[in-house]
């Protein structure tokens, strides 16, 4: 049998496991599981390598949301990172990053 996913890493969700990425500690390892912006900011989203599923890491969590993904490091605001519901990554599957 799988083990259950742990609860949601961020401290102010109501969710048993999807979370807004803007509540999401810096540290965690999370994978996406929906961009729910307009299509137009979701599909630059997916252009950049932020899409459905992409495995990403809070690196920062100050006035912007800064993720490690792909490798690099995207910017984006609290608002955009709202819209982005995430799950948190199982310890076995933790994002390795330097």
């Amino acid at each position: 049998m799988n083990d259950p996913l742990p609860p949601c890493a961020a401290e102010a969700c109501d969710q048993a496991e999807l979370c807004p990425l803007n509540s999401v500690n810096a540290g965690t390892s999370v994978r996406i599981k929906q961009l729910s912006a307009s299509p137009e900011v979701s599909n630059r989203l997916r252009e950049l390598g932020f899409c459905e599923e992409q495995q990403v890491r809070v690196v920062s969590k100050q006035f912007n949301v800064i993720c490690q993904v792909c490798h690099a490091r995207l910017g984006l605001s609290q608002q955009l990172a709202e819209t982005i519901l995430v799950e948190p990554l199982p310890k076995s599957l933790k994002l390795e990053m330097a």
